[in-house]
C-alpha cells in the first residue's frame, strides 16, 4: 500500500526515538515539527524562506481549501506542490477538527466556556458533517469518502482520516459515541483510500477517546487493527498540561512502535520535550507563526523575561531602545539583521515586514529545537538538551 514511503527507527533513547520517514518528496528526520500553512500559506511567509530555515514539512487545511478555491481548481494546476512552489513533504488534514473548531471555538474557548461568532457547523450525522461556508454561505457537506477525494487532488504526501475532534466538556457519553462513529469514518476513509490508491500518498489514522483512558486503549486498538501508515493522537486531551501528559503516555503505550506517531495540535516548547519523552515523532501547531504575527517571538530561558512564558513581546515599549537581536546566539536572517528596536519600531508602525521577520526567527527557532532534540537523542544526553531550551 505504502511502496513510496517508509518510517525506520535510527536510534533510540528510553521511549524517545530518532527516526526518518520517506516519502515523494523528501526523507523527514525525526522528531519533527510541521508548520501549518492552513490556507496553503505559512503566512508571510516565502517558500524559500522556510528552505533557509531547515524546515522539513508543512500541513494544509483540507475543509478551508474545500471551501475556497476548491481541490478541483488545485489540482488543475499541479496539485499543492506546485501551486505553493513547496517541494518538500506536506500534510494535509482531513477536515475533521473544524467539526470542532467551527462548532465550538479554538479549544481554550471551548474549555473556558467561551463562545466567539456564529457557528458554521450546521450539524454532524452519521453520513458526515454540513457546514456553512464562510466564503459565500453555502452548504458544503464533508464526508469520509469526500475528505479523501479533497486530500487525493491537493495532492499532498500524508492525509488523514476523517474523524471527529470531540469537545473537552462532551460527558464520555457522547465521546464513546462519537468515536465509535470516528472509527466508522476512518475505516470508510481508508476503504476510499484503498480504492483510490497510486502510491503517491499515505494515509493516518487517528486514536480519539477524549480523556477516559478505556476509551483511548478501544481506539488505539482500532488504529492498530487497519493498515494505516502512521497515527495522529486527536481529540482534546484535558484541561491542564498533566492530564494531556497523562493521556498521551497511556495512549502511547497502545501503540504500534512501528508505525510514525504525530500529536495533532501540539506546540509549547515543554509540551514537545515531554511528548519527544513518550515516543512522540512529529508534532504541529499554529502556535509560533500565530504569535509572531501579533509580535511574540520565541526564546530560550536565558533571554526570557518569566520563566512561565515561551515567547517576548516586542510590541512592549522596554524594546523601544534595545539594540540586541532577538536572541545573541540565533543563526536565523532576522537576529542577524534586525535588532529588537528595529522590529519593535516595526510592530508600531504597522509595517508589514515585521510579522514575516518574526515568523522567519520563529519558524527558525522551532527548527533549531528539533535538530537540538535529535542530537540529544542520539548521545542519549536528551536531559541536558532540555535543561537548555526549557
Amino acid at each position: 500500500m505504502y511502496r513510496n514511503f517508509g518510517f525506520s527507527v535510527v536510534s533510540s533513547s528510553g521511549k524517545s526515538r530518532l527516526g526518518i520517514i520517506e516519502t515523494p518528496h523528501g526523507r523527514i528526520k525525526t522528531p519533527a515539527f510541521i508548520f501549518c500553512g492552513t490556507k496553503a500559506s505559512v503566512k508571510g511567509i516565502f517558500p524559500q524562506m522556510l528552505r533557509d530555515t531547515n524546515t522539513q514539512i508543512i500541513l494544509a487545511n483540507t475543509y478551508h481549501l474545500f471551501a475556497y478555491p476548491g481541490a478541483e481548481c488545485i489540482k488543475k494546476r499541479g496539485g499543492l506542490h506546485k501551486f505553493t512552489g513547496w517541494n518538500g513533504p506536506m500534510l494535509t488534514d482531513s477536515g475533521g477538527f473544524q467539526i470542532f473548531s467551527l462548532g465550538y471555538g479554538s479549544v481554550a474557548d471551548e474549555i473556558k466556556g467561551r463562545r466567539s461568532g456564529i457557528p458554521t457547523l450546521m450539524r454532524v450525522e452519521e453520513q458526515g458533517a454540513i457546514f456553512r461556508s464562510y466564503w459565500d454561505g453555502s452548504v458544503l457537506r464533508l464526508t469520509p469518502e469526500k475528505s479523501v477525494e479533497i486530500q487525493r487532488n491537493l495532492g499532498a504526501d500524508f492525509m488523514v482520516a476523517f474523524d471527529e475532534c470531540t469537545p473537552y466538556h462532551s460527558d464520555k457519553n457522547y465521546t464513546e459515541q462519537s468515536m465509535e462513529r470516528s472509527h466508522r469514518w476512518e475505516k470508510r476513509s481508508l476503504d476510499e483510500f484503498i480504492r483510490g490508491n497510486d502510491f503517491s500518498q499515505a494515509l493516518y489514522g487517528i486514536v480519539q477517546g477524549g480523556v477516559h483512558f478505556d476509551l483511548r486503549k478501544r481506539s488505539t486498538e482500532f488504529v492498530g487493527e487497519h493498515p494505516f501508515f502512521a497515527t495522529a493522537i486527536g481529540g482534546t486531551l484535558g484541561a491542564a498540561k498533566e492530564q494531556m501528559y497523562e493521556v498521551v503516555e497511556m495512549t502511547m503505550n497502545g501503540l504500534d512502535d512501528k508505525r510514525p506517531v504525530h500529536l495533532l495540535g501540539i506546540g509549547g516548547i515543554v509540551d514537545i520535550f515531554k511528548g519527544v519523552e513518550l515516543g512522540v515523532d512529529t508534532f504541529d501547531c499554529v502556535h509560533p507563526t500565530r504569535i509572531a504575527r501579533h509580535g511574540g517571538a520565541l526564546i530560550k530561558p536565558p533571554y526570557r523575561n518569566s520563566l512561565q512564558c515561551e515567547h517576548i513581546n516586542l510590541r512592549r515599549s522596554r524594546y523601544l531602545e534595545d539594540d540586541n537581536p532577538i536572541e545573541l546566539d540565533c543563526d536565523c536572517f532576522t537576529c542577524k539583521e534586525f535588532s529588537r528596536a528595529y522590529l519593535h519600531y516595526l510592530l508600531k508602525a504597522n509595517e508589514l515586514l515585521a510579522l514575516s521577520a518574526i515568523t522567519v526567527h520563529n519558524i527558525r527557532f522551532m527548527n533549531k529545537l528539533m535538530e537540538e532534540i535529535r542530537i540529544g537523542i542520539l548521545n542519549k544526553n536528551l536531559h541536558c538538551v532540555r535543561d537548555k531550551w526549557c
